[in-house]
């Protein structure tokens, strides 16, 4: 070691002295990996010191507030147009909302009258009226209104950056010091993804932002790596400071050694993508196999149509998952009959020819959407979610079964498959079957051409569900496991508390013996069985997974490429008797030892 004293203050940053720096947890948005410096963009609203004005000058500030109008609205105008096309039409709309607020007859007068009846400065005027209502919205617990909040926040920045950059001259240099980096922000929005110019930034990591706001959508749609729920990143990450973003694995690595760099450089060459040259990957190339030569399936977990496109290029055999929430998500109303006709059509048309697994609406009520709950209930985890609100809620699933069956041509000879979400017991399937047939025999009396060929399928993430694997088994035509949700309520460890990531850092010895009897059940009933999840396709835990006996696994396309690699070092057979030590194990301390051996895909001899 050096005896040469250290630039930066040991007591500021003690944990730098790690090989892979400090490292900091968040929530995945968007996965991916970006390596670059930090650029920290944490506008204060109320930075603007409340001076008044002269008399003679109103009008020039008047003036001033218009043009930065105009500007704001090109440039969102200038996003759109180069958006189109490139990610789905849904998401290049959320921009209509942030144009809307620049022509907002309220938000315009509220700023005019400080500046005309107050003399209050135009920078000062914006930040009070931005920091007014977005008090007002976050008072009320309501996600719809944070997300307004949040929207019309955007817009107020976006405004103060263009007067900004009138002031000084050059609309770039009020943009950012370097070309590419890494945004570190207090709240995901969208205003901080794209600088003046509409250059997006290579990754984004934030402390705050909900998975379902209009700035995740577009993150996602966007390939940008995004991180958030990152506690105290603020206080930890500077301006330059070089970082590593897998928001895959949901960590953020803070000046990390040369050796961590050049590991991580080597990978994130062959990941980086963008939505002009998405990643084609992986199954296109090479073969799922484990290093004893075993066979694994392995099919895509989209949420988006980029995702779709890009699991199609990559060569996936099929998508194994298709998650529908994004449409339900996007406003208030509910989507037509129409919209998500188009979308699933869509869907499996950028499919191109391979088979989509769809899984129904799986929503509680912490997200509300207000036709299908009325209010947050006290435990949404444990609420209507998933089937439980759908049959609750029967107008929606019927108008999202019927959307499905259109979406795939009569006499296709792929069968539509749907799995259903949050499956306690035989009568969900049994409800959800009996319905199908009532829609079936709606389109077939209204001459709409659609599939009726369905496989019905069930997922397995409640406890019950789990017990009675065996009983639902014999019922679906196939099953899913999904595995991030099953550990969360088997364990009774909210996957969202940061505090309780480390059981989820591997998977419990007791979740396998419950893994073992959904395999053999599945096995015995010669039903299909796949897995899905962030923790199902972690280092740590692959081996344990095809050590009891899970062949079928659902993965998204930007992690193809490690899962494929990790899967190459396992050795069946020894990954076979280890997941049999573990899971005769009386706690997870226990199994410690062969999750390390495991850690980076392979055992050690």
């Amino acid at each position: 070691m050096s005896d040469k004293p250290p630039i930066v203050e040991p007591a500021a940053e003690p944990e730098a002295k790690e090989r892979g720096g400090v490292t900091l947890k968040g929530t995945p948005v968007a996965p991916g990996l970006a390596l670059g410096v930090v650029h920290r963009k944490d506008y204060d609203l109320n930075k603007a010191v409340p001076q008044r004005v002269p008399l003679e000058q109103v009008e020039r500030e008047l003036n001033r507030f218009h043009k930065a109008l105009s500007d704001s609205k090109g440039q969102i105008e200038s996003l759109k147009g180069r958006l189109t096309g490139k990610i789905p039409l849904e998401h290049v709309r959320i921009l209509d909302t942030h144009l809307a607020y620049l022509k907002d007859s309220v938000f315009l007068s509220d700023v005019e009258n400080l500046i005309l009846n107050e003399q209050m400065a135009l920078e000062a005027s914006i930040g009070k009226v931005i920091a007014d209502f977005d008090r007002i919205f976050r008072l009320v617990q309501n996600e719809t209104l944070r997300e307004r909040a949040v929207d019309l926040r955007d817009v107020g920045i976006r405004v103060l950056r263009n007067l900004e950059a009138r002031a000084e001259g050059d609309k770039a240099t009020a943009v950012s010091p370097v070309e590419d980096y890494i945004l570190a922000a207090r709240e995901l929005s969208i205003v901080d993804m794209f600088n003046l110019a509409n250059d997006h930034v290579l990754g984004i990591v934030t402390e705050e932002g909900g998975l379902t706001s209009h700035a995740a959508i577009i993150a996602r749609s966007m390939r940008i790596p995004t991180l958030t729920g990152v506690a105290g990143l603020l206080e930890k990450v500077r301006e330059g400071d070089f970082v590593i973003l897998d928001a895959t694995e949901g960590m953020l690595r803070v000046n990390p050694d040369e050796l961590v760099r050049s590991q991580y450089s080597r990978s994130g060459k062959e990941k980086e993508s963008t939505p002009e040259q998405p990643a084609v990957a992986g199954l296109a190339r090479r073969q799922a196999k484990t290093r004893d030569g075993m066979a694994i399936t392995v099919s895509a977990s989209s949420g988006n149509l980029p995702e779709v496109d890009a699991a199609a290029k990559a060569g996936f055999p099929s998508i194994g998952l298709y998650r529908t929430e994004l449409l339900y998500l996007i406003d208030r109303d509910q989507p037509s009959l129409e919209s998500l006709v188009a979308h699933y059509t869509s869907v499996v048309e950028h499919a191109r020819g391979v088979p989509v697994t769809f899984r129904l609406l799986h929503a509680d009520s912490s997200l509300e959407v207000p036709y299908l709950h009325d209010a947050r209930e006290l435990n949404p985890g444990l609420g209507r979610a998933g089937v439980r609100i759908l049959l609750a809620r029967e107008t929606v699933l019927r108008r999202q079964l019927q959307a499905l069956m259109r979406s795939i041509p009569a006499g296709s000879e792929t069968p539509l498959s749907i799995a259903v979400p949050f499956v306690t017991d035989c009568g969900d399937l049994r409800r959800i079957k009996e319905i199908l047939f009532e829609e079936r025999y709606a389109l077939r009396k209204s001459g709409v051409s659609f599939q009726d060929q369905v496989e019905l399928g069930a997922v397995i993430e409640t406890p019950v569900a789990a017990l009675g694997a065996r009983d639902l088994a014999r019922e679906a035509d196939f099953v899913m496991v999904s595995l991030d949700s099953l550990q969360q309520y088997l364990l009774a460890a909210d996957r969202e508390n940061h505090e309780l990531r480390a059981a989820f850092d591997s998977i419990h010895p007791f979740v396998l013996r419950a893994l073992t009897s959904i395999t053999e059940a599945c096995e015995q009933s010669a039903r299909p069985l796949s897995v899905f999840g962030v923790t199902a396709t972690l280092p740590a835990n692959l081996a344990f997974l095809l050590g009891v006996g899970v062949r079928q696994f659902c993965v998204a396309p930007v992690g193809l490429d490690d899962f494929l690699e990790v899967l190459e070092r396992i050795d069946s057979r020894q990954a076979r008797r280890a997941a049999g030590v573990a899971s005769r194990a009386s706690c997870a301390a226990e199994t410690q030892t062969l999750v390390d051996n495991y850690r980076h895909g392979f055992a050690r001899s």
